[in-house]
């Protein structure tokens, strides 16, 4: 088409440059005005003329040819010339066939190919203009995901609950013998990155089925009708290469709780929502459709969509254990050389909340700062630093005065300390002064073992280890600083939570004070219907209040009967910048030595 286009333009130039030749061709000629051409006459200069049109070819007696342009042309002006004994000729008119083709052929010739590519154009691949009702999903067959369970690590209850899918699409008359009808729908839910993609991937791999692939946020379109119109040509496609299965990403995106618009209004993604339900509701139990789709907000999903005949089962794909943590990082790092030093089963202790996408982050950014230093192999340092890039953000290079280092080092020190004599709490696993992301310095915990539940002296503990920077600054250096910003937050955030959630407060007792969601359309987390008099919430921000103040003098203990130390560790770290929790405790053990 491009090649078209080009001839087109190259046609167009070269008669455009023709036309204007000719012009000047025909305007050699001298061209005088009447009243220089009456006066030639009456000169009589003038041998002869010929008349075309209304202009007249003068040619006089030195032979010199002269162009007039007569305003009217009669016979009166013809003897008045005649009259001097002037030769007349006249010429039939000349038609300029060139310019007939320039000016009115050559224009509809060019609109009506502009006109076919336009429609070529509309009509292919990439606009679809005249099949947006068609739907977008991405059809596997031969070239369906090589993806198996053997992929997705991590998550053996997940794929035991996904099995019978497996086997039903492999092998449906065993169920059908039994009367026994496949879920329609699985629902896979859970947070970003765990996987709840790659498993979609895997059934499909594992099935060996035709598999269609489409997002929540492609249904939806500017045109009504769009939307239900795609939902009933995936399912119509889906019917076409049974067994097969559906993938919805996002579906979210489609699947909102309806009548959450404005006065309840109905608009096109209710009534793309509205054919999704009634095609799952048409589906034949026994025709091996079977819909998988991923979300990480089933909060907002419209009910109906979650009822049973519709997406039947519900698999949570939550965060990895320490097991599925190792076994994530034993399969990212096929194809990675780890050095003899690099002990996967500690990075996998080390990471504890990391998804399967941050563990698959950090041994990708452990390789590139690898290959940046040269190195051949992946060593343990890299993948240490890789971990606090991904949890604290990378390096900085910040010039940074010798009095902030100093306030730096006793804050870092200062949550160190409190970690370490403070009960229930994680161990200290890294101190540090070098700026990473927003932080100017960080202290790094390392839990003994992943916790799926918390005490409350485990949280209040947690407390204690965040305000251990601000008490280090007021006990150690006598003032404070803006640098405690997010502990605070952090620690109110935990003391809110176990007030008003968690029910860890004497006062209010064992009742969940937490606010309701609002609205959907308004935004979950803009609206809140606030249901508390104001006699409990002024408790409630008491309570939150003891809370802190509690915590806050243990720490003050913890940290004024230990100043010299947490003034003597803080000059150290500044030499070196970074301790391990090894030598921190090294440095605590030889100062109560030399005591």
């Amino acid at each position: 088409m491009k090649s078209s286009r080009y001839i087109l333009i190259a046609l167009l130039a070269g008669l455009l440059i023709w036309n204007f030749y000719s012009i000047l061709q025909q305007t050699r000629d001298t061209v005088i005005s009447y009243s220089n051409f009456q006066e030639l006459l009456k000169e009589e200069k003038v041998d002869s003329l010929t008349i075309d049109g209304t202009t007249l070819r003068v040619v006089l007696k030195d032979e010199t040819t002269n162009l007039v342009h007569v305003p009217w042309l009669d016979a009166s002006v013809v003897e008045e010339i005649r009259a001097f004994g002037v030769n007349i000729t006249a010429s039939p008119p000349r038609v300029n066939w060139l310019s007939i083709i320039f000016f009115n052929v050559l224009p509809v010739v060019a609109i009506l190919v502009l006109v076919f590519i336009f429609l070529r154009q509309f009509q292919g691949a990439n606009t679809q203009a005249f099949t947006f009702g068609r739907s977008k999903a991405k059809l596997f067959l031969d070239n369906r995901p090589r993806v198996t369970f053997n992929d997705a690590a991590g998550v053996d209850e997940v794929k035991v609950e996904l099995q019978e899918v497996i086997e039903f699409l492999k092998d449906p008359r065993k169920f059908q013998a039994l009367g026994a009808k496949i879920p329609k729908g699985v629902l896979l839910i859970g947070p970003p990155g765990c996987g709840k993609t790659l498993l979609a991937r895997a059934i499909a791999g594992e099935a060996n089925v035709a598999f269609f692939s489409v997002s929540g946020s492609e249904f939806v379109e500017m045109f009504v009708g769009v939307g239900a119109s795609r939902v009933r040509d995936l399912f119509g496609q889906a019917k076409k290469y049974a067994p097969c299965i559906i993938f919805i990403d996002e579906i979210d995106a489609v699947g909102r709780q309806r009548g959450a618009g404005v006065g309840g209004g109905h608009d096109e993604r209710e009534q793309t929502l509205n054919q999704l339900l009634v095609e799952m509701d048409g589906f034949d139990p026994y025709i091996g459709v079977i819909m998988v789709a991923a979300t990480n907000r089933p909060d907002i999903l419209d009910p109906a969509l979650l009822r049973p005949g519709r997406f039947d089962r519900r698999v949570l794909v939550d965060l990895p254990d320490v097991k599925g943590r190792l076994e994530i990082l034993k399969v990212h790092s096929k194809g990675k050389p780890l050095a003899e030093d690099v002990d996967l089963d500690m990075v996998a202790k080390r990471t504890p909340g990391f998804t399967g996408a941050d563990l698959d982050s950090l041994l990708n950014e452990a390789a590139l700062l690898a290959a940046r230093r040269g190195k051949k192999t992946i060593f343990s340092s890299e993948l240490e630093e890789a971990i606090e890039r991904v949890i604290a953000g990378p390096q900085k290079n910040r010039v940074v005065s010798d009095r902030e280092k100093v306030i730096i080092s006793i804050h870092e020190v200062g949550h160190a300390m409190v970690l370490k004599y403070v009960p229930d709490s994680d161990q200290v696993h890294r101190v540090s002064v070098i700026s990473r992301g927003r932080s100017l310095g960080y202290t790094l915990p390392m839990p003994q073992e992943d916790r799926y539940l918390m005490t409350k002296n485990q949280l209040i503990s947690k407390i204690c280890g965040l305000l251990g920077g601000r008490v280090a600054e007021e006990e150690v250096l006598g003032e404070i600083t803006s640098g405690a910003e997010n502990d605070l937050e952090q620690a109110t955030e935990i003391a809110r939570r176990m007030v008003v959630e968690f029910g860890m407060s004497k006062k209010l007792g064992p009742i969940n004070y937490a606010e309701k969601d609002g609205m959907v359309f308004l935004g979950r987390d803009l609206v809140k219907e606030r249901a508390l008099s104001q006699e409990v919430a002024s408790i409630i921000d008491e309570e939150i209040r003891a809370i802190i103040d509690e915590s806050y003098r243990s720490v003050q203990k913890i940290i004024g009967e230990r100043k010299e130390l947490i003034i003597e560790v803080a000059r150290v770290l500044r030499e070196k910048e970074v301790l391990s929790g090894e030598e921190f405790d090294e440095l605590i053990n030889s100062y109560k030595a030399d005591a």
